[in-house]
């Protein structure tokens, strides 16, 4: 078991640097998979980041609503995966 700790500890440092060398603009984009996992990952968009937003694309108004009540969740793992400030999460829905 704490091999495995380990394992995920030092894979965590490895993405965490990875990210902080991608440009400003891209990491906290590049960062969303990881902050909010596979499963809703699979069903949003990060579409970009400037001036501490980030823009993710959702399919539907019951996903907004469900993210935002997750956004403070996101914001922490973001902000630490990412080095970039993001100061907030804006879900917009998908055009049909």
């Amino acid at each position: 078991m704490r091999d495995l700790e380990h394992a995920a500890s030092g894979l965590e440092k490895l993405v965490t640097k990875s990210l902080r060398h991608a440009p400003a603009s891209d990491a906290p984009v590049l960062a969303w998979p990881l902050a909010c996992g596979s499963a809703v990952a699979e069903r949003t968009i990060a579409r970009d980041f400037a001036d501490g937003v980030l823009r993710v694309e959702v399919p539907d108004a019951g996903w907004e609503k469900e993210l935002l009540n997750l956004a403070p969740r996101y914001l922490a793992a973001l902000n630490r995966y990412s080095g970039q400030k993001v100061e907030r999460i804006e879900f917009i829905v998908r055009k049909p």
